[in-house]
């Protein structure tokens, strides 16, 4: 029994595949995919763990997603330089010379490089979170994953956009979500000389205070902002909850504006350019 035991190992320690100081056998082959469901079997159990941990202590999603994202490459890492030391490959010379090879390449992979490098600051800073809402140029959406290399985001109109984590270090970047789960939005509106503008005042915060998407506290506020050319300047401030759809909600606001000023026989001048330009073509 000894005999066949021995025999099987001896067989499985046979390489099937060698090439200078690389030698692969059936039993690395074994080693190779014990580890690797190791390795699963661990990510996933510290995927649950932090999960827990994040529930349990309150964690934002985005520090939880940072964590997890961090430990996994490191942990991939070191399983890759544990897996090429089991199949005889000097990872102390590969090192060496990958770090030669990367100056040989590193310019004609400077954007991709510059990339992994913002991926680890943002996994480590934390700036950007998953559930972030951000601004990255005209584009304006919800941070969905944080990937090493590339971060995918949605906008408002449903699209999902990737973007390079460079972008993230190099461009100017709004994160609307950074501090704070509300942001203020102003509202300007004009309206004819000769105007109650206590009455203005009056209807502007009531349709503000009865909108179900502005906050109570900071409480809406209006400023008489300027005597314009044609019309007494006002501003509405408000603030909301709905960062990511605040446009449907300063929608919503003029519609109930522009009724309540037409109930109060408010006008809202036109501009007297246009008035002068129609005189003109008469």
């Amino acid at each position: 029994m000894k005999n066949k035991v021995s025999d099987v190992i001896e067989f499985m320690g046979k390489p099937i595949f060698s090439f200078d100081k690389l030698s692969i056998s059936v039993l690395v082959i074994v080693k190779i995919a014990i580890i690797l469901i190791l390795l699963k079997l661990v990510l996933m159990g510290l995927k649950k763990l932090v999960q827990h941990q994040a529930e349990k202590k309150g964690l934002q999603k985005g520090d939880v997603f940072a964590v997890y994202q961090i430990s996994k490459y490191l942990l991939v890492s070191l399983t890759a330089i544990m897996i090429l030391a089991m199949m005889g490959i000097n990872t102390t010379v590969l090192l060496t010379s990958s770090a030669a090879l990367m100056v040989g390449v590193g310019f004609g992979l400077q954007q991709i490089f510059k990339d992994l490098l913002s991926g680890v600051l943002i996994l480590f800073d934390r700036v950007i979170r998953v559930g972030d809402i951000v601004q990255v140029g005209d584009v304006l959406g919800r941070v969905l994953n944080v990937h090493l290399r590339t971060s995918l985001i949605i906008t408002r109109d449903d699209v999902n956009i990737v973007i390079p984590n460079s972008k993230f270090i190099e461009d100017n970047v709004t994160n609307w979500t950074l501090d704070y789960n509300h942001v203020r939005l102003i509202l300007e509106v004009g309206v004819d000389y000769g105007s109650d503008t206590q009455l203005v005042t009056k209807i502007l915060l009531a349709v503000a205070n009865e909108h179900k998407d502005i906050i109570s506290d900071p409480c809406p506020k209006v400023r008489f902002s300027d005597f314009g050319d044609s019309s007494l300047n006002f501003q509405l401030l408000i603030w909301t909850n709905e960062i990511f759809r605040q446009e449907f909600v300063k929608s919503d606001l003029r519609y109930e504006i522009d009724k309540r000023f037409r109930e109060a026989n408010i006008t809202i001048p036109f501009p007297q350019r246009t008035i002068w330009q129609a005189k003109e073509n008469g």
